[in-house]
C-alpha cells in the first residue's frame, strides 16, 4: 500500500442538529475539505463528508463502521476520521463522550497540539474538549464545530497526521523512523531541508514534504521538493494589531482599505441577515413594523347599506316608474340609529324613516334626505296637523315625530348612501408586502376596520449599545472628573437615536480597555442582542482593542475598517459567528464599532447602522436609511479634497421661494457633540477642492422633521 499508493484516505463527519436538518447550513465540512486539498501536500483523498445529528447512537454507528479492523473489510480501512462539532458544553454536545470509549489507544499529544494552537488565538480554547486516538487501524480526531476553529485545529496537526496514520495502518516503524527525529521533522515540512550537493535547495524551498517510505518524484514538479506556500489567503488572516506584540509592534498606519461611503453601505447591506417573518397582534405595538405579506379584507366595509348623513330614509321611484315623488308630507314609521342588533321594519312607498349618520338603511329604502331639507309637521298623538309648526328639537321632548315634510323633489336613487363594500370589498388587498405600519394611524385603522386580529410582519432586531475605554465614566457620576476622565455621552445619544428609529435598545454599559475583559463583555452582549453598536477603541492606539478582539478572539470578520468620510474615518463593521445557549449556530451577529468622538459616532450611526436595521426588519428597494432631499446653501461651505464630508445642518423651508434651505450648526469638529444640537439633516459634501457656493443646490440626508417656514 505504502510504496505504490502514497494517498491517505480521510472522511469528515459533521455532527450538528442544525446541519442534519438543513445541509446547506454546514460550513465546516467544505472548509475542512479545502484544508486537506490546499495544505495536505497532495497526500490526502477525502472520500466523503457525512452529517449526523447530535445523537450518541448515530455518531457511534458511523465511527465504528468506518474504523473496522483491516481483516473485517475487503478494501483498505479509512486512515483518518475527522469529526467537527459537539465538543462544547451545551447539553447536546456529546462527541467526546461517544468517541473516547471507542478509542483503543489515545493520542494526548495531538490534543495538546490542537489546544496549544487554539490558545494562540483565544483564551476560550480552554473551553474546548477535543479527543484523539487510534481505533483498530484508523486515527480519529475531533474538531470544534466552528469552521474557523476546526480549520485552525486541523492545520495545527495536519503535517504530522500522515506519519501517525501510516503507523496506525501497520507501516514498518523502523523504516518510518530511519534517519531520526530531524529527518522526520524535515520530511513533515516542520523545518527547512538542508542544502546538499547538486540537489541542494534554499531553506525556503521545502515546507510541505512528508516521508512515507516512497520516493517523491511525483510530488510537485519543482525538483524533488515543493516550493513553500502559504496555507491561508490574505483575506483569511487577521490584519488587526496583535495586543500581545506591544505598542512598538503595532501598525503605524491602518492596514484596512479605505472604502467610499457607498461601497461601505453596500457591504453592510450584503452581510445583513434576511428578515424573518413573525405574527403580531393588531394593536398599537404594531407601529413601526413592516408587512411580510399582502393583507386582504376578510369582510366588506361597510358590511351593510349605511347613511352618510342625519336625515330620513326614503324610497325614490326610478325613472319611468310610477309612484310618489320625494316632495311632500310623509309619516315617520320607524327610526334607525347607529347601534348594534335589533330588526328594522321594511320601508313602504309613502313612508319615511328617521336615520342617523352611519346607521343601516331600512330594507326597501333607496336614498336618504338630509335633515336640512325637511320640516317637522306633527308629533305622534297630537291633535290635528300642525301645519305652521316650526321644526322641533327632538331632544327637548319625549314625543315621537309623526309627520315630516320633505322640501325637495330632487333626491336621486342612492343619494347619501354608502353601499356595501363601497369602501373596501371583501377579499380586496388592502395593504401590500413591504408597507410599514406608521404612527399616522392609517394602516392600523385599515386593519382594524376589516377585523384583522393579527398580521405577518418582519421581526425587528434588538440593538445593544456599549461604550469602551478606561477613561469613560458614567455621565451621571457625581463630583468633578479626574485627569483624563471623560463623561459617557455616546451611549445616551446613540440609544436615543436607535430608540427614536423604533427599535428595542439595550444599555450594555462601559467596557474596560483590557483584551480579556473586552472579549467577555462582547460575548455577553452578543447573547443579548442581534446587532451590537460600540463606540471608541477603533483607532490606531495601543489600547484600541475592538478590531483585534473581534478578529482574533471572537473569530469575526472585519468587512470595513476605514471609510473615506469626515467625520467617521475609523468606522468599523464586522460579522461574528455565534452559537446560542443551546450550542446551535445562529446567524452572524452584526457589530458596528463607531469612532469615540461624539459627533462621529452619531453621524456614522445614521449613515451605517440605520440602513442595516432597516434591511434587517424588511425595508427594501433602496428605502433603507435616511431620506435624501435637495437643499439650497445659505452660506458658502468649504469642501475636503480627500474625504466626503457630512456637515450637520438645520433644514428649513423658505417662505420666499418655498424651497428647502440649509444652515450649518457651527463648528464641525468630530468631538463637538453640540454640532448635532437642533440638527435635522446631514449636508453631503463631495470630496473636492474649493467650496460649494451660497445658493448652490446640494444633497442632504434628513435625520428629523423639517421645521416650519422661516
Amino acid at each position: 500500500m505504502f510504496a505504490s499508493d502514497p494517498k491517505l484516505t480521510a472522511v469528515i463527519l459533521v455532527i450538528s442538529d442544525t446541519a442534519y436538518e438543513d445541509s446547506s447550513t454546514d460550513k465546516a465540512g467544505p472548509v475542512l475539505t479545502e484544508v486537506f486539498k490546499n495544505d495536505g501536500g497532495g497526500q490526502w483523498i477525502v472520500l466523503e463528508t457525512s452529517i449526523v445529528s447530535d445523537d450518541k447512537r448515530k455518531i457511534e454507528d458511523y465511527v465504528t463502521r468506518k474504523s473496522r479492523a483491516q481483516e473485517e473489510v475487503e478494501e483498505d480501512a479509512v486512515n483518518l476520521i475527522v469529526t467537527t462539532g459537539g465538543t462544547g458544553f451545551a447539553q447536546r454536545d456529546v462527541t467526546p463522550e461517544v468517541i473516547s470509549p471507542l478509542i483503543h489507544r489515545h493520542a494526548p499529544g495531538l490534543v495538546h497540539g490542537m489546544l496549544a494552537a487554539s490558545f494562540e488565538v483565544t483564551p476560550f480554547a480552554m473551553m474546548a474538549r477535543p479527543v484523539a486516538g487510534v481505533r483498530n487501524n484508523t486515527l480519529i480526531v475531533t474538531l470544534p464545530g466552528s469552521p474557523k476553529g476546526a480549520k485552525e485545529n486541523l492545520q495545527a496537526i495536519l503535517k504530522l497526521l500522515p506519519h501517525a496514520c501510516l503507523q496506525a495502518a501497520g507501516g514498518d516503524s523502523r523504516m518510518l523512523h530511519a534517519g531520526g527525529i530531524k529527518k522526520l521533522e524535515k520530511d513533515a515540512g516542520l523545518i527547512p531541508q538542508e542544502a546538499s550537493g547538486n540537489d541542494s535547495e534554499t531553506p525556503n524551498q521545502h515546507r510541505n514534504h512528508h516521508h512515507h517510505g516512497h520516493d517523491h518524484s511525483h510530488a510537485h514538479g519543482h525538483g524533488s521538493h515543493a516550493i513553500p506556500q502559504a496555507h491561508t489567503t490574505p483575506s483569511e488572516r487577521p490584519i488587526s494589531n496583535d495586543p500581545r506584540a506591544g505598542p512598538t509592534r503595532r501598525h503605524r498606519e491602518s492596514p484596512y482599505p479605505m472604502l467610499s461611503v457607498s461601497d461601505a453601505t453596500a457591504l453592510i447591506l450584503k452581510h445583513t441577515p434576511q428578515p424573518k417573518p413573525i405574527s403580531r397582534p393588531v394593536n398599537t405595538s404594531l407601529v413601526g413594523y413592516v408587512l411580510a405579506e399582502d393583507v386582504t379584507a376578510s369582510e366588506a366595509v361597510p358590511a351593510f347599506r349605511a347613511s352618510i348623513v342625519d336625515g330620513y330614509a326614503v324610497i325614490v321611484s326610478k325613472e319611468g316608474e310610477e309612484g310618489l315623488g320625494t316632495k311632500g308630507v310623509f309619516p315617520v314609521t320607524s327610526v334607525s340609529h347607529a347601534t348594534t342588533g335589533g330588526e328594522i321594519a321594511p320601508l313602504q312607498k309613502g313612508e319615511i324613516a328617521r336615520i342617523t349618520t352611519g346607521a343601516p338603511l331600512p330594507p326597501g329604502a333607496t336614498s336618504v334626505v338630509m335633515v336640512e331639507d325637511t320640516v317637522l309637521r306633527s308629533m305622534k298623538g297630537s291633535a290635528g296637523n300642525r301645519e305652521e309648526q316650526e321644526q322641533v328639537d327632538e331632544e327637548e321632548t319625549e314625543e315621537e315625530e309623526g309627520k315630516v315634510e320633505i322640501l325637495t323633489n330632487a333626491i336621486k336613487d342612492g343619494e347619501n348612501v354608502r353601499e356595501i363594500g363601497s369602501d373596501i370589498k371583501a377579499n380586496e388587498t388592502i395593504l401590500t408586502k413591504g408597507e410599514e405600519i406608521t404612527t399616522i394611524g392609517g394602516e392600523l385603522g385599515l386593519l382594524a376596520s376589516v377585523g384583522k386580529a393579527d398580521v405577518c410582519v418582519y421581526a425587528k432586531p434588538t440593538v445593544g449599545v456599549l461604550s469602551t475605554g478606561d477613561e469613560i465614566v458614567p455621565h451621571d457620576q457625581p463630583g468633578p472628573l479626574k485627569l483624563g476622565q471623560v463623561r459617557d455621552c455616546n451611549r445616551t445619544s446613540l440609544m436615543a437615536a436607535i430608540q427614536g428609529w423604533g427599535f428595542e435598545v439595550l444599555d450594555l454599559g462601559i467596557a474596560a480597555d483590557t483584551p480579556g475583559a473586552l472579549e467577555s463583555t462582547l460575548r455577553k452582549a452578543m447573547r443579548a442582542c442581534d446587532v451590537l453598536v460600540t463606540s471608541g477603541g477603533v483607532s490606531m492606539g495601543e489600547l484600541d482593542l475592538l478590531k483585534p478582539t473581534i478578529e482574533r478572539s471572537l473569530g469575526g470578520t472585519i468587512h470595513i475598517g476605514r471609510v473615506a468620510m469626515k467625520p467617521g474615518k475609523p468606522t468599523t463593521f464586522a460579522t461574528v459567528p455565534f452559537k446560542n445557549n443551546d450550542g446551535v449556530r445562529s446567524e452572524n451577529k452584526l457589530v458596528f464599532s463607531l469612532p469615540g468622538n461624539p459627533a462621529s459616532a452619531l453621524v456614522t450611526a445614521h449613515l451605517f447602522v440605520l440602513p442595516a436595521l432597516h434591511r434587517y426588519m424588511g425595508v427594501a428597494n433602496g428605502r433603507e436609511g435616511l431620506s435624501r432631499v435637495k437643499v439650497r446653501l445659505d452660506a458658502e461651505v468649504k469642501c475636503d479634497p480627500k474625504r466626503a464630508e457630512y456637515v450637520r445642518i438645520v433644514v428649513q423651508q423658505s417662505g420666499e421661494d418655498g424651497l428647502l434651505h440649509a444652515v450649518t450648526t457651527g463648528g464641525q469638529r468630530s468631538s463637538r457633540v453640540g454640532s448635532l444640537r437642533s440638527s435635522n439633516a446631514l449636508l453631503c459634501l463631495p470630496a473636492r477642492e474649493g467650496t460649494m457656493g451660497k445658493g448652490k443646490s446640494v444633497d442632504a440626508l434628513l435625520m428629523g422633521k423639517v421645521v416650519g417656514v422661516r
